[in-house]
């Protein structure tokens, strides 16, 4: 399992720190599928991801891009890591924000990955993450009214002790 663990973490450095397509590739299996389920981005197929990868996700996240570990499961057949990322919206970002042109908002959201394997390679990843949380960041969409909320989720997953159900109170 550890070297189901070690694949992906080569996969992630291919893909944020060497900024390596042939190498990201490479850690991929004959028929991959990438899916950003909140804005359903992506890819299917070894052409199809490439070319994801190549036009909108690799080199494409800004400078400023932090990402926190909250946890990590391994199984015999796939990763899951739970993450909070923090960017500053600086740059056009097709793969999450398609459409919207940078606001120089810092957003910082949850996010779960779900990394399936086949032959000891990246079969699939499903992302996941709460686009009203983002967009609200971003300035985009006015929360008043909405049950939703903005950095204060990414927050609460890194603080247990942040304040609950104010959405509930707002409600009533």
């Amino acid at each position: 399992m550890d070297e189901l663990a070690d694949v992906f973490d080569a996969h992630i450095k291919a893909e944020f720190e060497d900024l390596d397509l042939d190498a990201t590739m490479a850690t991929m299996s004959d028929d991959p599928y990438v899916h950003h389920v909140a804005t359903m981005t992506g890819g299917s197929g070894t052409d199809g991801v490439r070319e994801f990868y190549d036009n909108h996700f690799i080199g494409q996240w800004p400078d400023d891009v932090e990402q926190r570990e909250i946890s990590r499961t391994v199984d015999e057949s796939q990763v899951v890591d739970e993450l909070v990322i923090s960017f500053t919206h600086d740059r056009r970002m097709d793969f999450m924000l398609p459409g919207i042109e940078p606001t120089g908002k810092r957003i910082s959201v949850p996010l779960v990955v779900v990394v399936g394997f086949e032959g000891g390679k990246v079969k699939h990843e499903h992302i996941y993450w709460d686009q009203a949380g983002i967009l609200v960041q971003a300035g985009v969409l006015d929360p008043e009214g909405l049950p939703v909320t903005g950095a204060e989720q990414a927050e609460a997953v890194l603080d247990r002790d942040k304040p609950k159900n104010e959405l509930i109170e707002e409600g009533r």
